[in-house]
């Protein structure tokens, strides 16, 4: 038996068909769903999303969202999705200290949560390559 599975970005579908599980980074800790999960609403931290089926693994980073298991599958909300073969190591590490300059630079209070909001972000992503 096989679990259907989707996962959506604001920005595109990324992933939509039947596999065996899949791995959540939720807030409250790492899971596996497996076919016939118990229903379950949560939402999800920054991390990676594995996903295992017949075909092989698919790792896919996740800045945030929301998942749901229900009798039709597990559905993932992200806040945003980006297949981790996709990442360019060179490139992360220079957006990283663009980034670092850009929280060094805020002199407002909300510019500079907004500049290490995505410093962290990037951080997070530049952890899974």
């Amino acid at each position: 038996m096989a679990l259907h599975f989707e996962l959506v970005s604001p920005a595109k579908l990324l992933f939509s068909g039947d596999v065996d599980s899949v791995q959540l980074p939720g807030t409250e800790g790492e899971m596996t769903i497996l076919p016939q999960h118990a229903p379950l609403l949560t939402s999800l931290r920054p991390g990676v999303v594995t996903v295992t089926a017949a075909s092989g693994s698919q790792r896919i980073f996740v800045r945030g969202g929301f998942a749901e298991v229900n009798p039709q599958g597990l559905t993932v909300l992200a806040e945003r999705a980006i297949p981790t073969a996709e990442l360019d190591a060179a490139a992360l590490a220079k957006q990283i200290k663009d980034a670092e300059e850009d929280v060094a630079d805020a002199t407002e209070a909300e510019a500079k949560r907004v500049a290490q909001e995505n410093l962290d972000h990037l951080k997070a992503l530049q952890s899974v390559l």
